[in-house]
């Protein structure tokens, strides 16, 4: 007894599927590229602060990170966010929360070799394995010659309004330079 014919997708069926993968392709390349090397630098960790105990794989904790600027030296900003333990925390395959905290500070003599946009991402980390990730954005405030640094998380769907801001004055004697 032959086995009966299975119907087969016609090509218009198929293209909401070639669709879907070809955004998805899209969404992960641009996720993982956009990011200009300089922008993807790792922060220092500097200590962490259990907050709930998890059997297996990694506490949930508060992670404390330093990112010196790497375009004004002498200013180093401290992160401290929220991180997901348990399994899938350990492997990195864990959605940590869109929180973040951070507070830029003066730690030695400031030089500013070359113009400084008037915003520009300084910062990204990775906070997902997909989408979301964590940034510093640092804007120049030229009236009072002073540095502003804003930390976000946002999602390659949904954005985040979860920010925190501060900022660095720096000595009216030294103009920041500024691009045109």
């Amino acid at each position: 007894m032959p086995l009966p014919a299975l119907p087969l997708l016609s090509p218009l069926s198929r293209r909401p599927f070639a669709l879907a993968a070809g955004a998805l392709c899209l969404a992960l390349g641009a996720a993982t590229f956009t990011a200009p090397a300089a922008a993807q630098a790792k922060g220092q960790l500097i200590g962490t602060v259990d907050t709930a105990f998890i059997l297996i794989g990694r506490d949930h904790d508060i992670a404390v990170e330093v990112y010196d600027d790497p375009a004004v030296q002498g200013v180093s900003c401290y992160v401290s966010r929220a991180r997901t333990g348990g399994i899938k925390g350990s492997l990195g395959l864990a959605e940590d929360r869109a929180e973040a905290s951070i507070s830029c500070r003066q730690v030695g003599p400031v030089r500013i070799d070359k113009e400084l946009p008037l915003q520009e991402q300084v910062f990204s980390e990775r906070m997902s394995i997909l989408f979301k990730r964590l940034r510093v954005v640092r804007m120049v405030d030229v009236d009072r010659n002073t540095l502003v640094y804003l930390t976000y998380s946002d999602k390659l769907i949904d954005g985040s309004p979860q920010n925190s801001v501060t900022a660095v004055p720096i000595d009216r004697a030294m103009p920041i330079p500024v691009k045109k």
